[in-house]
């Protein structure tokens, strides 16, 4: 990695790590939801929000891992703030629970990391009949988001510190769109709609369409928001290529990623590093609707910046979620 350590405006680069973009940044008094924070970049970003100052709410779906690295947060850190709560975003009844039991708590919510996800897996439905990938990477994320929107608001109004939803996306430049997210709709034998991304499925191609769509999902709620005159902002952010578990569906890719290509590609702390940049840094304040790349600002794809693609999308989800 040490051929892309260049630093960019910001003053980071790729190599930058999670804890050197936020080195003497103060969190303390903010709340931040960070989902998937049970391993990788999610744990990453979690421990460092923490380390902060942050009071982190680890969502995630297996709690008893989440209470592991828990542990291993407040064993380094003992005055760290960390909560463990259960969420399986491919499942809207967890969604709803898990917004409903965050809102009874009555904290406050600065920021809202969007990160869990799944990549390249076969072909499967989510418990509302999604194509898993578009479910878990994108409609959950925009369900969630949603439930906590008025928190939020709420947040920022008493406290007059800006929000932020940071949205985990990819390398726009290099996932295939194939022009762009299709929305089809069929139904099978039982006369259940299945709402499928593509008719023909391709775990690749669904994937970066999925990550396609987090990146509109930012542009047009950061929009909605400006447009209401509320000071959240909602940004993308792509972490880099990253040796972790990710691609557990390919076995034999997967090996050989993190026996040789980890050589060329960034680790979790560095792979955390643009999340924790645009969730806690002076330097984004008050923007919004934007795409990182190494803590960065980068230029996506056309598709990834075309509005109308991005209310479209809007649309649907309403539809799905609703």
């Amino acid at each position: 990695m040490w051929l892309f350590s260049r630093k960019g405006p910001s003053g980071f680069s790729a190599t930058s790590t999670a804890d050197e973009v936020t080195q003497g940044i103060d969190g303390t008094g903010l709340t931040a939801i960070v989902t998937g924070a049970s391993s990788g970049i999610g744990a990453e970003t979690a421990r460092v929000l923490a380390l902060r100052g942050v009071h982190v709410i680890m969502a995630v779906r297996n709690t008893a891992s989440g209470n592991n690295v828990k542990g291993t947060f407040v064993e380094d850190l003992p005055t760290a703030k960390v909560d463990v709560m259960e969420l399986d975003l491919c499942s809207m009844a967890s969604i709803r629970k898990f917004a409903s039991d965050f809102t009874s708590m009555s904290l406050p919510l600065n920021i809202l990391v969007n990160n869990a996800g799944v990549m390249a897996t076969p072909f499967m439905l989510s418990q509302d009949n999604i194509e898993l990938q578009f479910a878990t990477n994108h409609v959950g994320h925009f369900l969630l988001t949603n439930l906590l929107l008025e928190t939020m608001k709420s947040t920022v109004h008493e406290s007059k510190i800006e929000g932020r939803i940071v949205n985990v996306s990819s390398n726009a430049h290099l996932v295939p769109y194939s022009g762009g997210i299709r929305f089809d709709r069929i139904n099978d034998k039982s006369g259940l709609s299945l709402y499928l991304l593509i008719c023909r499925y391709n775990s690749i191609l669904a994937y970066g369409q999925s990550k396609l769509a987090n990146i509109l999902h930012a542009t047009e709620l950061n929009r909605r928001l400006k447009e209401e005159g509320v000071a959240i902002t909602a940004n993308s952010v792509h972490p880099g290529a990253i040796a972790t578990n990710i691609l557990r569906y390919h076995g034999f890719l997967n090996g050989i990623v993190n026996l040789t290509i980890k050589y060329l590609v960034k680790n979790i702390k560095q792979g955390a590093a643009p999340i924790c940049y645009v969730a806690l840094h002076p330097q984004v304040k008050g923007v919004g609707g934007k795409y990182f790349v190494d803590s960065n600002l980068a230029e996506p794809s056309s598709h990834a910046i075309d509005m109308e693609l991005a209310k479209k999308l809007w649309n649907f989800s309403m539809t799905l979620t609703n």
